[in-house]
């Protein structure tokens, strides 16, 4: 099981996102057969297994092992992983573009930036997967609180300037054989747990978050 799954197809992203479909995802961290789901849902049996063959199909769920269990064959399926994302790449259409607007100073650019990062990613690690192979990446996460706005803007001055002197020092556009990686530096207010869940309140601290992805 993956830590992480990336849902690309339109039509795995609405089997994910139907609630009941959504809820035995959740409680398939954990093996279990159509029979003890049901028990736990209170639903019938056959309404269960009709889902998980569903899952089953958009790859959402894997067999872990059959059983005989009286005079029925039980099948015990496990989530392909622990949680899923929906890449951006299953809304083709009307998928984020940084390009459409690059407002560097807009949340809603940056919301795009992180989108496109997410497809990206979610690209890499379905081809890595199919190669056997690892991707490369590397993600910084830290918060920082600022006294003041003028503080955060200097920060963000000092900050494109030192990310500016790293990239110029370690960029090599002539090296053969060489591959671009993108580099994503992130600045926005922190979210506190309960506004996660109110989505009412923005605390007065920042986060910031670096990651150098490769580029498919």
């Amino acid at each position: 099981m993956f830590e992480v799954g990336v849902i690309e197809e339109a039509a795995a992203a609405e089997v994910a996102l139907d609630p009941i479909r959504s809820r035995l995802l959740g409680l398939l961290a954990e093996p279990h057969s159509a029979t003890s789901l049901a028990a736990i849902v209170g639903l019938p049996r056959q309404k269960v297994n009709y889902h998980l063959k569903t899952l089953e199909a958009h790859g959402l769920v894997e067999l872990v092992e059959e059983r005989r269990k009286g005079n029925v064959n039980e099948r015990v399926m496990r989530a392909t992983a622990a949680s899923y994302v929906i890449s951006p790449v299953a809304l083709a259409t009307v998928q984020p573009d940084p390009e459409r607007s690059p407002d560097r100073l807009s949340a809603r650019w940056l919301l795009a930036v992180a989108a496109r990062m997410v497809k990206e990613v979610g690209q890499l690690i379905t081809g890595g997967a199919r190669a056997g192979k690892p991707v490369a990446t590397f993600a910084l996460d830290g918060t920082v609180r600022f006294a003041s706005a003028a503080d955060r803007a200097a920060f963000a001055r000092d900050l494109t300037a030192a990310v500016t002197a790293l990239v110029s020092r370690y960029h090599d556009e002539n090296t053969p054989g060489g591959r671009d990686h993108r580099v994503v530096v992130a600045l926005y207010p922190s979210v506190s747990p309960q506004a996660q869940s109110t989505a009412a309140d923005v605390s007065p601290q920042a986060r910031t978050a670096a990651t150098d992805d490769e580029e498919s």
